[in-house]
């Protein structure tokens, strides 16, 4: 095997992934861009779930809105459902690991709130939990998902946005996923700061 062949493979993999994604993703990263400093404006927060990978990516972007991403600004209101591990462990003890964000929406999220939902294949079932609360409880759903958005794609309601990386790898997936969120938390400061360029 020639190693070097093959993670400079995984390279051009990754930047036409990205590449390919580019026209289909933008405007629905514009809009759920818009969409959270809406909710930021309105005194609302912004929740955010994930498995695994995802996990990660929901504490990401929570981290760069409480502190910051590029440009110095005051913390925003940013909850990862993925933190708090005497919650989790205890709804998934007592009820299901189903249940271990539905529960957290219920009793976090608020009407003009949004969930940032992340699933790379778009069926895990206690992100999909989780957008049944934020329905429930008026909140918008902003999903990120791959694979062609799975079951998630079919519970969105049309004021949802849905941003699906077009490819059925998980790495590839997870990977455009992370520049969605810096976009994201690009976007938010730009429309909250008044940037121009």
């Amino acid at each position: 095997m020639d190693l070097i062949s093959r993670i400079s493979q995984h390279f051009q993999e990754s930047a036409q992934t990205k590449l390919d994604a580019i026209e289909m993703l933008a405007a629905p990263i514009a809009e759920a861009a818009e969409a959270m400093v809406g909710c930021l404006l309105g005194n609302g927060k912004i929740l955010a779930c994930g498995n695994g990978g995802s996990a990660a990516d929901a504490q990401h972007f929570a981290a760069e809105l409480v502190g910051r991403f590029e440009m110095e600004r005051q913390g925003l209101a940013a909850i990862a459902l993925t933190t708090d591990s005497s919650i989790m462990t205890a709804i998934a003890n007592d009820y299901s690991y189903k249940a271990i964000f539905d529960k957290q929406v219920r009793a976090l999220g608020q009407a003009g709130d949004v969930l940032l939902a992340i699933s790379t294949s778009g069926n895990s079932a206690n992100i999909i939990e989780a957008i049944h609360a934020a329905h429930d409880n008026d909140l918008r759903v902003v999903a990120l998902t791959g694979k062609g958005g799975g079951e998630i794609a079919e519970l969105l309601r049309d004021t949802d946005v849905h941003i699906s990386v077009p490819s059925d790898r998980t790495a590839r997936i997870q990977e455009v996923h992370l520049l969605i969120i810096h976009c994201l938390c690009d976007g938010i400061d730009c429309l909250l700061l008044g940037v121009d360029e």
